[in-house]
């Protein structure tokens, strides 16, 4: 596989040449990019009539809950499993509990897990491998224009997110007949007006069929599942990432996190341009990683594979962080994460079924800003798992009583349309757009109390904490109001407009 690309992408090549796992690696970011195959294929058939299943299929055991997908969905897997004891299945394509991205958080914000009552607080402390003073978000700009804005508590503490979720598996395996299979992959589903058979295929192609009451689909952006309920555009808007985590830099400060940081201008080539953007947040021991991504709608027409980011990223890499004589990769980081744009006062995108419901980026609720999938499942996980329990109970387990109970934040849903102004567009932005509008932003915000760029930068702002703050953007940078209407246009502007008196109506009824 590496072979294949020597010629096409040849830094790739030469650092993941260097890896011991290194073609394992490049056929999980390939499996990730072929995401973008499937958006021109016709909508998957992967939930199905119950009169379909095959005739010769032998179901081999009921679970009360079966996850697709072996990362955030161990989380809530062990909450229902060790909490409201029930029988559950994870499978995962690859190995449970693994992750393909580095986790960042606030400790505040991590201990909320333990509200679910299956971690302590020890435990949680005991994932958190590294916390740092403080952070800075900094956006390329003349001196004179350049704002560096610190943040404290915001994505201070680095988790080591396999630990976590090992600890997460242990829970799950430790309930009654509940199990963890890995290197299986979800096929399909067949639906009966009482349960669902579930079938899996094994590495071998050996298929699988289990029953189960709840199929719950955190399979990532590349979720069929949610493809089909979405009629094959589950997300509006995307964020590639592609990073590593390596040792060898030099100057590197390991008691600061960097949440954003631009080196350059929007790289721009006929109708074709994107704001490159760096986050480096200090590891375990002399661990550093560091990520390039960008903020782009789905059908422009940018390059937004992985392969290609990473391919850029190892190109401009000493631009950002230089490594030493004895730079060492451990391992790569990388993902798409996704987003949404909400057309009303509430949830519109489709994150359930009957006896289905999307987590994690299955169900592309979460902020692309900052906070992503990890973030939204902790502060929601709690609240989902016992909706789900009493949903169970109850026996109400359709499509709109399953989306009750999802990730969905009203506050989260309005503020992920301040993405759209990160996505550069060639036709309407200038190279440095992104940028200055960046440098405003954050002369603002420090201009204001530290509580509103704690609040922005953990999905934590109430609705007239944001008016306030794009106020008084708007008044130091009239360009603004040129930019919502290119980015935002008429529908766009409505339908932020309904965020917001979704999101007002939820807070003032709270």
């Amino acid at each position: 596989m590496l072979e294949q690309i020597r010629n096409t992408h040849p830094l790739v090549y030469k650092n993941f040449s260097a890896l011991p796992d290194g073609e394992r690696q490049l056929r999980s970011i390939l499996a990730i990019d072929r995401y973008w195959e499937k958006l021109e294929l016709p909508v998957p058939d992967v939930i199905r009539d119950g009169s379909r299943l095959p005739a010769d299929a032998r179901v081999e055991e009921a679970f009360d809950i079966l996850y697709a997908g072996g990362t955030l969905g161990l989380l809530h897997a062990a909450v229902m499993s060790k909490k409201y004891g029930r029988k559950v299945l994870v499978i995962d394509r690859a190995e449970p509990g693994r992750t393909t991205r580095d986790w960042n958080i606030s400790r505040g914000e991590l201990l909320r897990l333990a509200e679910t009552g299956v971690f302590t607080q020890e435990e949680l402390d005991s994932t958190i491998v590294r916390r740092y003073k403080t952070g800075w978000v900094e956006f390329h700009a003349p001196a004179e224009k350049r704002k560096r804005l610190y943040i404290d508590e915001v994505l201070d503490c680095a988790v080591d997110a396999d630990r976590l979720l090992g600890m997460a598996c242990d829970k799950v395996l430790a309930g009654s007949g509940s199990q963890v299979l890995g290197h299986t992959s979800f096929v399909c589903c067949y639906q009966f007006p009482d349960h669902l058979v579930v079938q899996v295929e094994e590495s071998s192609g050996k298929p699988r069929y289990f029953r189960t009451q709840v199929l719950v689909d955190a399979m990532g952006i590349v979720s069929p599942v949610a493809m089909q309920l979405n009629r094959g555009r589950p997300q509006t808007h995307v964020c590639p990432t592609a990073g590593t985590i390596a040792s060898g830099f030099e100057g590197v400060d390991f008691e600061v996190g960097e949440i954003l940081a631009s080196t350059e201008d929007a790289e721009v080539s006929g109708k074709r341009g994107r704001q490159l953007i760096w986050e480096g947040f200090p590891a375990k021991g002399d661990e550093y990683i560091t990520y390039l991504f960008f903020y782009d709608k789905v059908d422009s027409p940018n390059d937004k594979s992985l392969l290609g980011l990473f391919e850029t990223y190892f190109r401009k890499l000493p631009e950002y962080k230089k490594p030493g004589p004895n730079f060492t990769i451990h391992r790569p980081v990388f993902g798409i994460i996704p987003a949404y744009f909400h057309d009303g006062a509430g949830c519109t995108r489709v994150v359930s079924g009957e006896r289905i419901a999307l987590l994690g980026d299955a169900a592309s609720l979460s902020s692309p800003l900052t906070f992503c999938g990890f973030g939204s499942v902790v502060r929601n996980l709690d609240r989902m798992t016992a909706g789900l329990a009493k949903a169970m109970r109850e026996g109400r387990l359709g499509a709109a009583e399953l989306a009750k109970i999802s990730a969905y934040e009203p506050n989260v849903a309005s503020m992920a349309n301040l993405m759209k102004y990160m996505c550069y567009d060639p036709e309407t932005d200038d190279p440095g757009f992104v940028n200055e509008m960046m440098n405003e932003v954050m002369i603002v915000l420090d201009e204001l109390p530290q509580r509103y760029r704690q609040a922005m930068f953990r999905d934590e702002m109430k609705v007239e904490e944001l008016v306030t703050v794009m106020l008084k953007v708007a008044w130091r940078y009239p360009k603004i109001l040129k930019a919502t209407w290119d980015k935002l246009g008429v529908g766009g502007s409505v339908g932020f407009v309904k965020n917001l008196a979704g999101w007002a109506m939820t807070q003032s009824s709270k």
